[in-house]
């Protein structure tokens, strides 16, 4: 800018930079955009000489044009501004700068929002200064400000706020801090100060950076509760308001602060929140806190747990909230429903929070107070309080579900409920099904489009429950259904229509292919009408349609394919919606991450507020969610779809704004690869070759090994190993090394994340406040954790046998991961998945596996000895594979061996339906080391041992092998198994019986045929008395089988 335009501006004549600033917020966009072009022109050209005129104008706070100047001179000097000029100024400039700023701050009879605008601009300056020490006459400024008995209630405010503002920055080093601190709080005058040394307290408390430092400052709380107390006495509920929100954030950040004096905190907040003279806000940000104070689960487990008469005054407040509901007289007699009519925003926050609450806390807690308050709503004649307790005991289902379900199966009443919920059984339903149709069709018959949706919602339930049951009134009930479908076409019966497709679509399900085929036509006839014509983006049959084309789909199988031609595109096209995310900066008012628009769901990241429109996010899941369905119903049918559907939810591997979307993308995986290979296999693949398969799984797989390393959710992470998993059997050995060397890296990196996780709850376990009901919350995690390992064990073990060999370079390098899995600290689904690797390693490379041996089969031979069956029957399985494959390297092991699974078998709870699987492994085991390691053993003790348990009935693959085991040593003739003078025929006899009256389960169709043939030679080489005797021996089912066999 020219010196002349300038100095107009900046000379000694104020009226120049007056009019400047007037201009700069005139509602003429002319004048404001000419005078911010003039302001940055100033800010480039004469910088120094703009920020000391503003900082002049502060000396006059009472200048109308002092705001602005506030304003503008914080941009200049603040660090974040686009607009930062401070670094750029003389250093005589920068002094006097600071300078001018202190004395604005500390001038009398300035108004609340200049004081703010100035406290604001030298936080902002001195975030910019202190870490270099550049400012120390601040220090001492600020510390007078406070400490002085002479400075004015608005000065020492003034001075706490820039305190609080720079907590981080003064913590440390600010003298006398706790009495200054304690002085503010109990100020004889001023609310606002106080206010303000509640404020400075928190950001200091927080900013400190041990509990113990933090811990100096615990008899501060009586003093900041007091400070709050006051302010709302004093009828001054925006300056509480204010602290209270102060507050939640120090219950949120730092929860354990407050333990010591924790019921005193809490009962004063319930005793805010209990209070009926005040302002909903007011309350509802007590409530607010206590509610922030349960969900301090990882920092603070079980402390609000221990306060239950809290909890107890916290729910009543709760549920008196959910009485503030509205009803009208005329919607008695409304045929739509509107969602959230009647409801307030005491009722709304208090469902949320009843919600949040139950999950912090558990059933445990929550139960026997809801138990103590429900019966007065129950029982109340008026209606809000009987309604209220209907919608506390939805609220609170989530976190309490464990416990209510416990409790409600010891109750006749109570097991009503259950019955009658969603998942009930068809056998439980039944009988009552008649009662229910028949009047949930006279329902359907009535002019109330309502009473109509609600028993069309229903039928579908009561058809999916009662599945093919529902056959019976299938004609009964069709032709009502398609009579709504096909004549409810206004728009005010959307929903009615939609809830028919809804239900028509279920109860197709329900009876099946056969029976509904018909109508089916007739049905998707309409629904192609419907697909194709325009519909407004708010209809509700829009979902609807997609849900009810995936179940037909699910009940016709191929017959569907001629009508995907219709699905698939929209499907395709909601799949690929974009999510309509908006970012804006978040201002101190955003701090609650709400958003005004229903339909959008708001957090705050930082400086950043990320919104997002829901709605669509719900579609695009739906639509992923029937992609899948198709993918996996229609098998080779689904070719022609892959390459657009691969394309569509491979990159949605890693869309986290919805979690359901990647669940959705995640299993649909395999079922392409499925799709594919089926379709080359049986010539449907339109003249592809396996090398489109290859193609594919290229894509696909390195797709998923990298989704898994960025998952943040471990049971979404489970999800995606089983995925994995199958992917692998498909692709087989069209999978290259270098992507079975990311499948293994992958893996590492999951095992190495679990671990982290699980050292971080041991952690939370040695919390002073850890309880039961944390214990259970600490255990479901564990369990998800198990899950990872489950998935992990299924993947290495399919990589083993598809490759076998070529896969131990790379067993190699999973073998220090594995062994220390194998540690007795491990949980038991770590143990039991390293030993089955092993078996497995074992099993598919034989001879090449040995030497893996000596450092695996010692923590199988001790895992014998485990309290797990699971663990039990893995190690017993191995020790036969090795003495199977294992040739002289099992021979050192062989007594031991043999010791082992001797305790396993002769347990004596050995048969107990937990123990059975190992029991017939471990027989299975022994067999084997009589077969290959015979010369090792004392033969005629242990094969007549390994005969006496037989035949076993439990693991029916074991069974087949060890009973065709059986017979090919009786075939040989083997000495040690007949015995001296054949005494062991009778019981061989009497296996053999048990095994022909199992039918084909013990046995495969050649063993079988070796049963009946040895048996036959028997009749003719044995003595009849032998054979009276044996037969006498046997239970008549068997004399039967026998009979029936040696007759024929």
């Amino acid at each position: 800018m020219d010196p002349q335009a300038a100095e107009a501006v900046l000379g000694a004549d104020p009226a120049g930079l007056t009019a400047l600033l007037g201009d700069l917020t005139s509602p003429a966009n002319e004048a404001r955009s000419r005078a911010e072009g003039t302001f940055h022109a100033l800010r480039a050209s004469h910088p120094d000489a703009l920020a000391l005129r503003l900082a002049h104008l502060l000396l006059s706070p009472s200048h109308p044009s002092a705001p602005m100047a506030a304003v503008l001179l914080r941009r200049l000097i603040s660090p974040g501004s686009q607009a930062f000029v401070y670094p750029a100024l003389s250093p005589a400039t920068q002094s006097s700068l600071r300078a001018l700023l202190l004395s604005a701050a500390s001038a009398t009879g300035l108004s609340k929002s200049i004081s703010k605008k100035l406290s604001d601009a030298v936080a902002e300056l001195a975030s910019f200064l202190l870490p270099s020490n550049a400012w120390p006459d601040l220090l001492t400024f600020l510390y007078k400000s406070i400490a002085s008995p002479s400075s004015p209630p608005a000065l020492q405010e003034s001075a706490l706020n820039i305190l609080a503002r720079l907590a981080s920055h003064l913590a440390a080093g600010f003298p006398n801090l706790h009495a200054l601190l304690l002085s503010a709080l109990s100020h004889p005058s001023s609310a606002d100060v106080r206010v303000a040394g509640l404020n400075a307290a928190i950001s200091l408390i927080q900013s400190l950076p041990s509990a113990a430092d933090r811990d100096q400052f615990q008899d501060l709380l009586p003093a900041m509760m007091r400070a709050l107390a006051e302010s709302l006495n004093c009828g001054n509920e925006g300056s509480a308001q204010e602290a209270l929100e102060m507050m939640i954030e120090l219950a949120g950040a730092e929860p354990r602060f407050l333990r010591r004096q924790l019921p005193d905190v809490v009962g004063s907040m319930l005793q805010i929140a209990e209070a009926p003279g005040l302002e909903d806000g007011t309350r509802h940000l007590a409530v607010e806190f206590v509610v922030t104070l349960a969900e301090a689960r990882e920092r603070a487990p079980g402390m609000m747990r221990k306060l239950p008469r809290y909890v107890g005054r916290l729910f009543a407040v709760l549920m008196t909230m959910l009485l503030d509901v509205q009803d009208e007289p005329a919607w008695h007699a409304a045929v739509s429903e509107e969602e959230d009519a009647g409801e307030t925003g005491s009722y709304v926050f208090a469902q949320e929070c009843l919600d949040r609450l139950a999950i912090a806390v558990g059933g445990n807690t929550i139960l026997p107070v809801a138990a103590d308050l429900f019966p007065s709503f129950f029982g109340a004649e008026e209606w809000e309080r009987r309604h209220a307790a209907l919608v506390t005991m939805a609220q609170i289902a989530e976190g309490c579900a464990r416990v209510m379900i416990k409790n409600l199966e010891q109750a006749h009443a109570a097991s009503a409920i259950l019955n009658f919920s969603e998942n009930c059984k068809p056998d439980i339903f039944t009988p009552y099904l008649d009662g229910i149709v028949g009047k949930l069709l006279l329902l359907l018959q009535t002019g109330n489009q309502m009473v109509q949706e609600g028993a069309l919602t229903a039928l579908a339930s009561a058809a999916d429950s009662s599945q093919e049951h529902f056959q019976k009134y299938y004609d009964a009930v069709m032709p009502y259904l398609k009579s709504i479908l096909m004549n409810a076409t206004d728009k005010s019966n959307r929903m009615l229509r939609a809830k028919s497709m809804e239900c028509i679509s279920l109860v197709g399900m329900a009876v099946g292919k056969q029976k509904f085929k018909d109508d089916a036509k007739q049905v998707m006839e309409v629904l192609m009408t419907l697909q194709g014509s325009q519909m407004e983006a708010d209809d509700p049959i829009t979902s609807y349609m997609l849900q009810a084309w995936a179940r037909l789909c699910k009940c016709l199988g191929q017959d569907f394919l001629p009508y995907t031609s219709v699905v698939m595109p929209p499907l395709l096209q909601s799949a690929q919606l974009e999510p309509d995310v908006s970012v804006t900066s978040a201002g101190p008012e955003d701090e609650n991450g709400e958003s005004d628009d229903d339909g959008v769901e708001t957090i705050t990241v930082g400086d950043k507020r990320i919104g997002i429109r829901t709605s669509l996010l719900e579609e695009k899941a739906t639509a992923c969610n029937m992609l899948y369905c198709y993918a996996d119903e229609l098998k080779e049918g689904f070719f022609p779809w892959i390459d657009q559907v691969a394309t569509t939810l491979v990159p949605l591997l890693k869309f986290y704004f919805h979690e359901e979307v990647r669940k959705a993308a995640v299993s649909a995986m395999p079922e392409l690869l499925r799709s594919a290979k089926l379709a080359i296999e049986k010539n449907q693949s339109q003249g592809r070759d396996e090398s489109y398969l290859k193609q594919l799984s290229d894509y696909i797989v390195p797709a998923l090994v990298e989704a898994i390393h960025k998952e943040p959710d471990t049971q979404i992470c489970a999800t995606m190993l089983e995925s994995l998993n199958e992917s692998i059997q498909v692709s087989g050995t069209l999978l290259e090394e270098g992507q079975v060397r990311s499948i293994v890296d992958g893996i590492k990196g999951v095992i190495t994340a679990s671990d982290l996780r699980r050292r971080e709850r041991t952690e939370r376990a040695k919390a002073e406040d850890f309880d039961s009901e944390e214990e259970d919350l600490l255990r479901e995690e564990n369990e998800q954790e198990d899950e990872i390992f489950d998935q992990i064990g299924d993947c290495l073990g399919t990589l083993v046998k598809t490759f076998k060999t070529y896969f131990l370079p790379f067993f190699d390098e999973l073998s220090v991961y594995l062994t220390s899995m194998l540690a007795k600290d491990k949980t038991v689904e770590e143990r039991r998945i390293a030993i089955c690797v092993f078996d497995d390693v074992a099993e598919h490379c034989r001879e090449a596996a040995v030497r893996y041996y000596d450092a695996y089969l010692p923590s199988l031979l001790e895992a014998c000895t485990s309290e797990n069956p699971d663990i039990r029957q893995a190690a017993v399985y191995g020790i036969g594979v090795c003495a199977e494959f294992g040739d002289s390297a099992f021979r050192p092991h062989t007594g031991e061996a043999l010791s082992r699974l001797y305790n396993v078998i002769k347990h004596p709870n050995a048969l107990d339906l937990d123990n059975a699987m190992a029991y017939d492994n471990a027989v299975s085991a022994l067999g084997k080391i009589c077969q290959y390691h015979r010369d090792d053993i004392d033969a005629s003790q242990v094969v007549p041992a390994w005969l006496s348990c037989l035949p076993i009935k439990n693991d029916l693959i074991e069974a087949k092998i060890v009973h065709e085991q059986l017979c090919t040593m009786l075939e040989k003739s083997d000495r040690e198994l007949l015995g001296h003078n054949n005494q062991y025929l009778p019981k061989i006899i009497s296996i053999f019986a048990e095994i022909l009256c199992a039918g084909k389960d013990l046995a495969t169709e050649q063993t079988f045929s070796k049963v009946v043939n040895l048996l036959k030679q028997l009749q003719t080489t044995l003595p009849p008395s032998v054979l009276a005797s044996t037969w006498s021996s046997l239970q008549p089912q068997q004399q039967l089988a026998l009979q029936s066999v040696l007759s024929s």
